[in-house]
């Protein structure tokens, strides 16, 4: 990807408190391809093609360094130009999973055909990327960090070297409305001897699987019924906390407003996310979109002066079937495959702090909760709750999607950072000016407790099947291609618009003790 040209953000402070939690964002990838196919594989397959599978096929990984992750301070005037050289990382792993996908016949007959012709060129233009980085945060008078040339370099890796396939961890216990602590080992393990996602079965390699060939595979999914119950009870309300909520009615996106951008990570880059996302409450947003084009977007809420914009990844069936965007960058071109599923409930809510009062939220505040790249990051951002109807009070799974009883309905999830550092409405990693509270509710390093957004979207989806270690009518949520489409990778996006006074309605109900709508 070139030079993006992109409209500058409002002006946010340079002032960076390290918190927890959040999206780590571009730059860093796991990339899928086979490594050695048969001679009778084509080399001209797109993604959402029929593929044969060579019965030795044999998966490989390209782990790539998340630059996005080491900066932490980068000075206001930078932001918007360091971000697209990050939307350029992103891009060039899209490619590089591309060029693994479609040389199969070249890596068999040549050893080091994936060394010299993907990872030492790949290594290049990264570099490149990184020195432009450094560059744009000097140039006005910022420090880059010293290691970012050690970035640089991406490795290839067998599928029994990452976390993709073999034993995951499963669910995470819910405290603190989201923020994930510990887990059982669940799923991935044998299923009548055979094992998934890259791992041997019958003495040969799988295919990584999904209707793509990126996932997801069967140990990605559990009966929901067979998992022990993981969550934890909420922190003791206590006095002087706020017990209020408000709850504001959006719709579930049933005018399918999509597209594949993300103006929080990616401003000004056309495909930032590499998947498709819902979008509720505010109607006019996309890469290009401005604080002020936010206060002339219009909205779905019924509360008009709601015009913040709630979106998230969509959530797709892999039954064989295609969507209007088979063909599209962010969707079948880049593994997003199956049929778009709306939501049947898509409930918006906030609520209070356990210990304290809140304070309004700030206008045009962002807020990314989870991960999208959990695949090559691990699960120390992960905040991705899925459940059933029916069990969320019992169970919640981080790491795996449940298969639920018939009659039961597919939950996910998100409880939001709480806390703000009370002076950014961003960050540079888009993860320091907001964190969780503590295990006992309470905001920490002078962070200010701010009503707590929490969404609950419900899907009707009938239950796959896992017979003899394959997935049938999988379902998954869409992300970057690498990342295999695992359920931990679910992530979920906020800016808060609002006028007419809404931000301090919305503290004041919740201080108050109130419902409000």
């Amino acid at each position: 990807m070139g030079r993006n040209t992109r409209k500058r953000r409002t002006p946010l402070a340079t002032k960076a408190i390290a918190a927890s939690a959040a999206l780590a964002l571009g730059g860093g990838g796991l990339i899928w391809a086979n490594f050695y196919a048969s001679a009778h594989e084509s080399n001209h397959q797109t993604w959402g093609g029929n593929q044969t599978k060579a019965a030795q096929a044999q998966v490989a990984t390209i782990s790539c360094p998340d630059v996005g992750q080491k900066l932490t301070n980068v000075p206001d005037r930078a932001r918007t130009d360091v971000a697209g050289e990050l939307a350029n990382l992103d891009r060039q792993i899209t490619d590089a999973y591309q060029r693994l996908a479609t040389t199969r016949d070249a890596q068999a007959r040549d050893a080091s055909f994936v060394q010299n012709s993907i990872l030492q060129p790949l290594k290049d233009r990264r570099q490149a990327i990184l020195d432009r980085i450094k560059l744009e945060i000097t140039r006005v008078g910022g420090t880059a960090p010293g290691d970012l040339n050690s970035l640089a370099a991406c490795t290839a890796q067998n599928a029994n070297q990452t976390t993709a396939g073999g034993q995951q961890q499963n669910g995470g216990q819910q405290q603190n409305g989201g923020q994930q602590q510990g887990g059982q080992q669940q799923g991935g393990q044998q299923q009548g001897g055979q094992q998934q996602g890259g791992q041997q079965q019958g003495g040969q390699q799988q295919n990584i699987g999904g209707q793509a060939g990126n996932g997801p595979v069967a140990a990605d999914f559990v009966d929901i019924t067979k998992v022990q119950p993981n969550v934890q009870g909420k922190p003791r309300q206590q006095r002087g906390g706020s017990t209020g909520t408000f709850t504001t009615r959006c719709g579930v996106n049933a005018n399918k407003n999509h597209n594949t951008d993300n103006v929080i990570v990616a401003p000004g880059v056309a495909n930032g996310a590499h998947h498709l996302h819902d979008y509720t409450g505010n109607q006019k947003v996309n890469a290009f979109s401005s604080n002020q084009t936010f206060l002339q977007g219009g909205t779905s809420c019924q509360n008009r002066s709601d015009l913040s914009s709630y979106y998230w990844p969509v959530v797709r069936i892999q039954d064989g079937s295609q969507d209007f965007d088979q063909n599209r960058d962010g969707g079948g071109k880049e593994g997003n495959v199956g049929k778009i599923l709306t939501p049947v409930q898509a409930q918006i809510k906030y609520v209070g702090s356990p210990t304290s009062k809140v304070v309004a939220m700030p206008q045009f505040l962002r807020i990314i909760t989870g991960d999208a790249k959990t695949t090559t990051n691990g699960l120390a951002n992960a905040n991705a709750h899925w459940s059933c109807t029916g069990f969320e009070n019992k169970v919640q799974l981080t790491t795996q999607y449940p298969i639920c009883p018939q009659g039961s309905k597919v939950v996910r999830t998100f409880a939001f950072q709480s806390c703000w550092d009370g002076q950014n409405i961003d960050s540079a990693n888009h993860r320091t000016h907001v964190a969780f509270a503590d295990a006992g509710g309470n905001c920490q390093n002078g962070f200010k407790a701010i009503p707590q957004l929490t969404m609950r979207l419900v899907y009707n989806i009938n239950p796959p099947t896992v017979q003899n270690g394959q997935v049938k009518n999988a379902y998954a949520v869409d992300g970057f291609p690498e990342q295999l489409h695992k359920a931990a990778t679910d992530h979920d996006d906020f800016i808060s618009v609002t006028k007419n006074g809404l931000a301090n309605k919305i503290a004041n109900c919740v201080n108050s003790g109130q419902n409000c709508t």
